[in-house]
């Protein structure tokens, strides 16, 4: 599987982990509220990002691979505290 794919994968996983912590009644924001953190935290990612793959510090193949590494712990953490919540094993998918 590739990088792009894992990544992808990890985040259909990551949003199954909100919908199931909304639908357990988590408050965590209004829709704009959670809008303007979400475009934000892209912006400024994508600068650092685009920094420094130019300045030659690692490769978009890297970063890429990176992304996906990152959004699978935030599976696992999403899976960690539905499991702990919910009193059973809970994979995300």
């Amino acid at each position: 599987m590739s990088d792009v794919d894992r990544y992808d994968a990890a985040c259909h996983a990551m949003q199954s982990g909100v919908a199931a912590e909304h639908g357990r009644g988590s408050n965590d924001g209004s829709p704009k509220h959670l809008r303007v953190g979400i475009n934000s935290a892209f912006v400024g990612n994508a600068a650092i990002a685009r920094l420094l793959i130019e300045k030659g510090v690692f490769t978009l193949a890297e970063y890429t691979a990176a992304q996906a590494d990152e959004m699978e712990r935030e599976v696992r953490r999403y899976e960690e505290r539905l499991s702990a919540a919910m009193g059973t094993t809970v994979t995300l998918s």
